[in-house]
């Protein structure tokens, strides 16, 4: 898997971005990825150095609309933390 196939997009939210003054930044990933997977591609794309990943799995909602009913997409969220002498992620900045 290529670094960008694992790390699908970040996730911006007000708890997210309390989260960036702590060094953690949150991310889709790819369900199949790993933490090591992840830890690399994070340090692949943004040339920085992670010390801690941790990841959670959430199960899609199922959702109807009138008489045709369906699940939203299963999606896995990862949190990188990263090391004191790293540099920050310019894209959570803004």
């Amino acid at each position: 898997m290529l670094a960008h196939d694992i790390i699908r997009r970040p996730i911006i939210t007000e708890n997210s971005m309390d989260q960036v003054a702590d060094r953690k930044y949150t991310f889709e990933v790819a369900k199949g990825a790993n933490k090591i997977e992840i830890k690399k591609a994070v340090e692949e794309i943004f040339k920085v150095e992670v010390e801690k990943v941790t990841t959670m799995n959430y199960i899609g909602k199922p959702k109807r609309q009138g008489v045709f009913s369906g699940k939203r997409a299963d999606w896995k969220k990862a949190v990188v933390k990263l090391t004191e002498n790293s540099k920050t992620i310019e894209l959570f900045e803004s």
